[in-house]
């Protein structure tokens, strides 16, 4: 139970036993199918939110997906916006960053906000859309393919039964069940330290903005992380090392002292507690016949950079339209291969980013340690340092500059919107109207022709 938010529930509802082109989504995902005329049927094993503690960040290219599927401004205006973040070695202040310098974005940089809050209200846009069939209490048991479908074996309040789909796609998270049914091999690093999440309720005037601090006075030889997040809650990330006991760590009286020093004289109530440990790991494929793999179930990062939500978002970003083309008869099966080619390359540039995060967070010898340290000591005054300070490589979106759907220019294209690159907001002239370029190109293929000659936008 949390002292700022009371768990949803929602209600069960039989399922019938005969239902065709059913398939497992992740709310973002259906939310996007269905805005291009497809139907989902989302099936959850529970009938509530996340649990707890989780996802935190978001990011701006995540929230540009998330306005073009309607909820963009409201997300915004709920969460915490912040974009500057300020990084600190021992008691002095090492350098500080700011992740959207420049002005005129319709999205901030980040936002903040619980991860149960943002499924509550996906869930909400699903349940309002007439193409999403939100079924809870429906846990997956077995499942097999042929060419043409999906035999699921499903186990609800009212027994067991199957039902058929013309693609299914497992976004039930990193212990995936799914996954290992198709038989996906799931491979990559586990990181043996482990670290405490402080969730804590408090009326404090820290400014918006990441604070990440290397061997502070408080806690001396390991990293704190500080979010402020909606409803005066604070995330509080300490580092506690390898041989940390979880149990032992997460009772009151060995929590309350970590953060008393930390804050002072400052008030707080606990609001969630939990140890835990980090992977970086992916499956080998992300596409097993027609069965596709997305978030979590394909890929895992360690929390350091806000990597893990946002690439998942991602993922439903890039399969959405290409399944619709697919369901609807207007591209071959094939086009799914292409969401295997470019989500894995972006996990990989995921995991790389998140990996070596891990690496200067949490040093593995002396040698590293005192490397980390004088990049930290430099970084004060010598801007050449700063860009090596490596306390999480915020998310940012991954170009599939090498994916096979991109054609080769006859000419060299300046600008950082190259092929495969996202394409970024900014706002626009249209008909004496001032628009936003990404709320122009929704909905399907857009010509977007510029420069000397160009046609005005339609």
């Amino acid at each position: 139970m949390l002292k700022t938010y009371t768990y949803p529930e929602f209600a069960y509802r039989p399922s019938p036993e005969q239902q065709a082109g059913q398939t497992v989504c992740h709310l973002s995902l259906a939310l996007d199918c269905a805005t291009r005329g497809v139907r989902t049927v989302v099936l959850d094993d529970n009938n509530t939110v996340s649990i707890g503690s989780r996802a935190v960040c978001y990011a701006k290219r995540t929230l540009e997906i998330w306005d073009r599927l309607g909820l963009g401004e409201s997300l915004a205006e709920r969460g915490i916006q912040w974009q500057v973040g300020k990084v600190f070695f021992g008691e002095t202040q090492a350098y500080q960053f700011n992740l959207l310098p420049e002005a005129h974005h319709k999205m901030p940089a980040m936002i903040n906000l619980q991860q149960y809050h943002l499924e509550e209200a996906l869930v909400r846009a699903c349940e309002q859309h007439p193409l999403v069939d939100l079924r809870w209490k429906n846990k997956l048991t077995a499942l097999s393919q042929d060419d043409d479908r999906v035999q699921l074996s499903l186990e609800n309040p009212d027994g067991c039964f199957e039902l058929q789909a013309h693609w299914v796609v497992a976004a039930d998270g990193a212990n995936s069940d799914t996954r290992r049914m198709v038989g996906a091999h799931f491979g990559g690093q586990v990181f043996q330290d482990r670290f405490l999440i402080a969730d804590v309720v408090m009326k404090a005037d820290f400014p918006t903005e990441r604070w990440f601090w290397f061997d502070p006075p408080f806690h001396r030889n390991q990293s704190v992380l500080l979010h402020k997040q909606c409803d005066s809650v604070w995330r509080i990330d300490f580092q506690l090392g390898r041989d940390a006991d979880p149990e032992e760590e997460k009772k009151p009286e060995k929590v309350i002292p970590r953060i008393q020093a930390m804050l002072g004289d400052v008030p707080f109530e606990l609001e969630w507690v939990s140890v835990y440990q980090f992977a970086c790991r992916r499956a080998d494929r992300f596409r097993h016949g027609r069965v596709l793999l997305i978030g979590d179930a394909a890929h895992q990062v360690s929390p350091f950079g806000a990597r893990g939500a946002n690439s998942g978002v991602q993922d439903a970003d890039n399969l959405a339209w290409k399944l619709a083309m697919v369901v609807q008869g207007l591209a071959p099966a094939q086009l799914l291969n292409s969401y295997d080619d470019e989500r894995a390359f972006a996990a990989d540039d995921n995991l790389r980013n998140s990996t070596r995060s891990t690496d200067f967070i949490s040093p593995k010898s002396r040698a590293s340690l005192r490397l980390r340290n004088a990049v930290l000591e430099l970084a004060r005054s010598e801007p050449f340092a700063r860009p090596l300070v490596n306390s999480g490589r915020l998310s940012t979106p991954t170009p599939y500059s090498a994916s096979a759907l991109n054609t080769s220019d006859a000419d060299e294209f300046a600008g950082s919107m190259q092929p495969g690159a996202p394409c970024a907001d900014a706002p626009v002239e249209v008909n004496q109207q001032s628009r936003w370029l990404l709320e122009l190109l929704r909905g399907g293929f857009v010509l977007l022709s510029f420069g000397p000659g160009a046609e005005p936008l339609h």
